[in-house]
């Protein structure tokens, strides 16, 4: 029950908590801002996931999101938003076919790889923007509509939130790519044995996460209408804890979309308390990082009681 139930444990816990703390936390507004806040982190996080099941990782996802903004922001002030957004979306692609070409048939490792790419896709953001906030104005009206916009009451970024977990959820859990992915993570070597092109399935993770990188920058700045090669900065720590909060080893072979769901939402809650709380921003780090070392002793706990 721990095992399987774990991340539900924790996040009822901390959501009766948070109740008890603040009467505001509960209302209509807050909730709905508490979702809006981690739209952007939950889209990184799925892309995560899908790396993680192969037994890699991808550090890199926040500086393709920087790079997605400001190629977004840019191009939006010139061609249409779709010519924009596509070509924002194919450059986290392109960036994550460059690290899982490297991973998958050159066999380096996933994290020095990644490591890599995240300081270029970080430098080329800043060239890209020569270090500047780029402000889209009324040409990024159609993005900045996005951001703050809403359908029967739901925002926009929250919705697209949904429908990247409902498909994810749907690949992972019925597809013949969904299960090879995980198969790989458990034993790369006996898919191989079977006939499976195991390389061109782990690079294919990686172009997933690159895209919907880039994707979670543009929806970060739609929030802001300012594309800025700072956005990102230590989100693919946030990414890493969320899927590993929701319990996906590390090893590959093990995680899901509805538990990566919920590590996100307890990523955002735990953010959330402590604004209400109104704790300091440094302090916040320390206690955010204490909190998910507990949630990760808890999921460690279960699998000794599984065993």
């Amino acid at each position: 029950m721990l095992h399987r139930y774990g991340t539900f444990v924790i996040l009822i816990a901390l959501l009766i908590v948070a109740a008890s703390m603040s009467d505001v936390f509960l209302t209509q507004r807050n909730l709905v801002n508490v979702l809006r806040q981690i739209s952007g982190t939950s889209l990184m996080a799925v892309g995560m996931l899908f790396v993680i099941l192969t037994r890699g990782i991808d550090l890199s996802v926040g500086s393709i999101a920087a790079l997605g903004s400001v190629i977004s922001a840019i191009l939006i002030q010139q061609y249409s938003p779709g010519v924009a957004i596509g070509a924002a979306v194919i450059a986290g692609g392109l960036c994550g076919a460059v690290s899982g070409g490297l991973v998958a048939y050159l066999k380096l490792p996933p994290f020095v790889t990644t490591l890599a790419m995240m300081t270029i896709a970080r430098g080329l953001s800043y060239i890209v923007s020569t270090g500047q906030p780029i402000v889209m104005g009324e040409a990024g009206a159609f993005i900045t509509g996005f951001g703050s916009g809403s359908l029967i009451g739901i925002p926009y970024p929250i919705i697209l939130m949904a429908i990247v977990f409902a498909i994810a959820g749907i690949v992972l859990a019925f597809t013949r790519f969904g299960r090879l992915v995980k198969a790989i993570g458990s034993n790369a070597e006996a898919v191989r044995l079977s006939g499976i092109p195991v390389a061109h399935y782990t690079m294919s993770v990686y172009v997933i996460s690159g895209f919907l990188a880039a994707l979670a920058g543009i929806v970060s700045t739609s929030r802001t209408g300012v594309g800025s090669a700072n956005i990102g900065v230590g989100a693919e720590l946030d990414a890493i804890a969320a899927v590993v909060i929701g319990g996906a080893s590390l090893m590959g072979g093990r995680g899901g979309v509805i538990n990566t769901l919920i590590g996100v939402l307890v990523l955002g809650i735990i953010a959330n308390m402590m604004n209400l709380a109104r704790v300091p921003g440094y302090h916040q780090q320390v206690f955010m990082g204490c909190i998910i070392i507990g949630a990760m002793l808890l999921q460690y706990a279960s699998t000794i009681f599984k065993r």
